[in-house]
């Protein structure tokens, strides 16, 4: 039985990311949670333009710095400049222009006053406070200077990415192809939501929930369904899934039960396992193997079929392996921040404990809190709304309230 630490290493190290250019394809703008293949470039300054960040009136600095309220500098209006308008004149000793925000800055103007700081009288201007020489003037490519990088290779594209694509005029945009993860419940006691239950069935919420979580990660799920137990349907099965997708993920069938066929059918179709078991809490039936399949190298994961059992092996192994898959480059890798916990938290100190609850920040700290209820690893209800996992070491039974607890974030 592995370490969590040993598993981790194990995992991250058979994962490979997708390659460019033979994994990307080509998408349109508004293709958000995709991950960019190829870095970005533009031809463009940002800003385009030297502009005013303030309404106000576009001066010399020269003319006004001597401005106070005793003795305003009275200038000449000679232009309005609204967004989207090209100046006609050039600002010359003693004129100004009326400006607003964003508009392109006059020729021979250099500062902007704030209108706050400004007296009108028909077509001339009180100064009444000297400016900053420069003050809100936002120049040309002071945020960014044509043909530097724009976005690198390797990030999510989310709404912030986009706004930068879409400012930049980029239109179309290489990514990486979507992941395709294989989802399959075995058990003869497992039926769908929309049937009866009958005495000793329960409903496959492995599925629903596992699909959710590689949707939401941007990645393709392929729902199989739930495969009884039997071995020559859950062969069928995987190996179906192997030659479609680039990693499976079942559930159930990876204890020691005698129906629990996985380890077999995974060597019986040419497959390396690596991990046959964790020393963690929940989640100690885990199965990880590899298989060679047409040059592509397909990850699988075998999870407990306790509910709880398995999100918390997605949350702690699967969710960071299809990160790195999908090609980032960074922030694949699991978050844990330093938190405190509001209650105490108990564990059997021999296997490394995953407890479950609400992380918070209260005053710049980050609290935990403990999740009501039972935390048995077939109580999925008490899982509901839930955003992190406190993490207690091996060795280690209790951490009292008040005291320091390392916490996975697993949701937003």
């Amino acid at each position: 039985m592995l370490s969590v630490r040993d598993a981790e290493t194990t995992i991250f190290n058979l994962t490979q990311p997708l390659q460019h250019p033979q994994d990307t394809e080509i998408v349109d703008l508004l293709s958000v949670n995709r991950i960019l293949a190829t870095p970005i470039t533009s031809q463009l300054d940002f800003p385009h333009w030297d502009n005013s960040a303030m309404d106000g009136y576009a001066v010399r600095y020269a003319d006004v710095e001597s401005a106070n309220h005793e003795q305003p500098v009275i200038l000449e209006i000679v232009e309005e400049i609204p967004a989207g308008y090209q100046p006609q004149s050039t600002i010359q000793s003693g004129q100004a222009a009326r400006i607003f925000t964003g508009a392109v800055m006059p020729k021979g103007a250099d500062t902007v006053v704030m209108q706050e700081e400004t007296h009108r009288d028909h077509n001339h201007i009180q100064i009444l406070s000297a400016p900053k020489n420069q003050e809100f003037v936002r120049h040309r490519g002071s945020y960014y200077q044509a043909g530097n990088q724009l976005l690198p290779a390797g990030i999510r594209l989310n709404a912030p990415e986009i706004a930068v694509l879409a400012a930049a005029q980029c239109v179309k945009i290489s990514v990486y192809r979507k992941p395709k993860v294989a989802i399959l419940s075995t058990g003869n006691e497992l039926v769908r939501p929309n049937q009866s239950l009958q005495p000793g069935q329960i409903v496959d919420s492995n599925q629903y929930a596992l699909a959710a979580l590689v949707h939401q990660m941007g990645a393709e799920p392929l729902v199989i369904g739930i495969v009884p137990d039997d071995k020559q349907a859950l062969q069928q099965a995987i190996a179906d899934s192997i030659t479609t997708a680039d990693i499976v993920l079942s559930s159930g069938g990876v204890s020691v039960g005698e129906y629990d066929y996985v380890e077999q059918i995974i060597t019986s179709l040419q497959g390396t396992i690596h991990i046959r078991a964790v020393a963690m809490k929940p989640g100690k039936p885990l199965t990880f193997a590899t298989f060679d399949q047409d040059e592509r190298n397909i990850l699988y994961f075998g999870l407990p079929g306790n509910p709880v059992s398995a999100l918390v092996t997605f949350w702690r192994f699967v969710q960071p392996a299809i990160a790195k898959f999908s090609g980032l480059v960074d922030a694949w890798q699991p978050q844990f921040i330093n938190a405190t916990t509001t209650q105490e938290l108990r564990s059997a100190g021999k296997r490394e404990t995953y407890v479950w609850g609400r992380l918070s920040l209260v005053d710049g700290v980050y609290q935990f809190q403990l999740a009501g209820g039972s935390h048995s690893s077939g109580n999925l209800i008490n899982l509901a709304q839930t955003n992190a996992l406190a993490v207690i070491p091996v060795g280690e039974k209790v951490i009292t309230a008040g005291n320091a607890v390392k916490v996975l974030k697993i949701g937003n």
